[in-house]
């Protein structure tokens, strides 16, 4: 377990090296849709819940289920 926990942390200091501009070389993957439904869904959470967990505000949460384009831009 003391392994797993010194990995995750050399992670998490190589994002904040990289954050802190003092280190490169990362890349970023941003899929064009997600479906945050069937994500929530596969975690068995409610939409509250998942919003809790992950910081979320509910109506964005809300917003961000409704199937809609990824391009398509808030009025």
């Amino acid at each position: 377990m003391k392994k797993q926990f010194e990995q995750m942390m050399d992670g998490l200091n190589d994002v904040e090296a990289f954050l802190a501009g003092k280190k490169e070389g990362f890349r970023a993957h941003v899929p064009q849709e997600v479906d945050v439904k069937a994500i929530r869904n596969r975690l068995g959470m409610t939409q509250a819940r998942f919003s809790d967990t992950f910081g979320f505000s509910l109506v964005l949460k809300q917003h961000s289920t409704k199937a809609r384009p990824a391009n398509s831009a808030n009025r």
